[in-house]
C-alpha cells in the first residue's frame, strides 16, 4: 500500500477514532490490487474473505435473482464495502463489480475481527457505520415505495445539485442504464422520464442535467430530511 494512501484511509469514520496501534496493524496486513473494468470482485451468496476499501476508481454493488439484475449502489473513493457481511461472516446478499480501472485495498476479515474485538473505539465507529447503512437502506426504501418514477427522478436531481453546491447543472456521473436500475426503472422509463421533466425544471441534455425551474423540479421531488437525508 502507498504510504500516501494511510491518511486518507485514516479520516474514514470507521478508522478515525481506533488506536494508531491498531491501524497500523490493520492495515499493515493489507493487500493492494489495480483491477480493470468489469472485473467480479465479490460474488453474491460467498463469504467474506476481505473489508474492501476502494481508492481509485468506481465499483458498482449490484443483486441478481431469477435472470434480473439490479444495481443496488456505486462505491466511489474513498469507502468500504460490504462491512456487514464481514462482521456477522455471513454471505454476501451483493456482487460488486468494477466500473472503472479502480485500486481496492482489502483487510483480511480475520484481523477485521481480531481488532473489533480488543479496540472499543473502533468496535463503536463499526456500530455506528452499520447504523448510518441501515438508516441508507430505510431511505432508499422508502424512496423507491412511496414516490412514482417521475419523483424519485427529481429528488435524485436535487440531491446530486445540493451536494454540488445548488449547482444549477449536474453531470449524471454514472451511465443512464446503472441509473435506471438504482432508481428502480427501465432503461425506457428513465428516458421518459427524464423527457417529462422538461415541463418541470429540468432539461437533460446528453449526461448533463441543467435546473431551469428550481421551484417547479422542488415542487415535484418534494425532498424530504426522512427520505433524502441528511441526518
Amino acid at each position: 500500500m502507498r504510504d500516501s494512501e494511510l491518511p486518507a484511509i485514516r479520516r474514514l469514520p470507521l478508522f478515525r477514532t481506533m488506536s494508531e496501534e491498531n491501524f497500523l496493524s490493520l492495515t499493515s496486513a493489507a493487500y493492494v490490487q489495480t483491477f480493470p473494468p468489469q472485473v467480479n470482485l465479490i460474488e453474491e451468496g460467498a463469504l467474506p474473505d476481505f473489508l474492501h476499501i476502494v481508492t481509485e476508481g468506481a465499483v458498482e454493488m449490484f443483486a441478481g435473482w431469477n435472470r434480473r439484475e439490479t444495481t443496488m449502489a456505486i462505491v466511489r473513493p474513498v469507502s468500504t464495502f460490504i462491512l456487514a457481511a464481514c462482521i456477522k461472516d455471513a454471505p454476501y446478499l451483493m456482487s460488486a463489480r468494477t466500473l472503472e480501472r479502480s485500486r481496492i485495498i482489502l483487510l483480511p476479515v480475520g484481523d477485521l475481527h481480531s481488532i473489533f474485538r480488543r479496540d472499543p473505539d473502533f468496535a463503536m465507529a463499526t456500530v455506528d457505520e452499520l447504523a448510518a447503512c441501515y438508516r441508507g437502506v430505510v431511505r432508499q426504501t422508502k424512496n423507491l415505495k412511496l414516490r412514482s418514477a417521475r419523483e424519485r427522478l427529481a429528488a435524485y436531481i436535487m440531491r446530486k445539485s445540493a451536494e454540488a453546491g445548488d449547482a444549477a447543472s449536474v453531470v449524471l456521473s454514472v451511465e443512464k442504464r446503472l441509473l435506471a436500475s438504482f432508481l428502480g426503472m427501465t432503461p425506457e422509463s428513465l428516458s421518459r422520464a427524464m423527457r417529462s421533466l422538461q415541463d418541470d425544471g429540468a432539461k437533460i441534455d446528453g449526461q448533463r442535467v441543467i435546473i431551469t425551474d428550481r421551484a417547479a423540479l422542488e415542487a415535484l421531488a418534494r425532498p424530504s430530511r426522512l427520505i433524502d437525508g441528511p441526518d
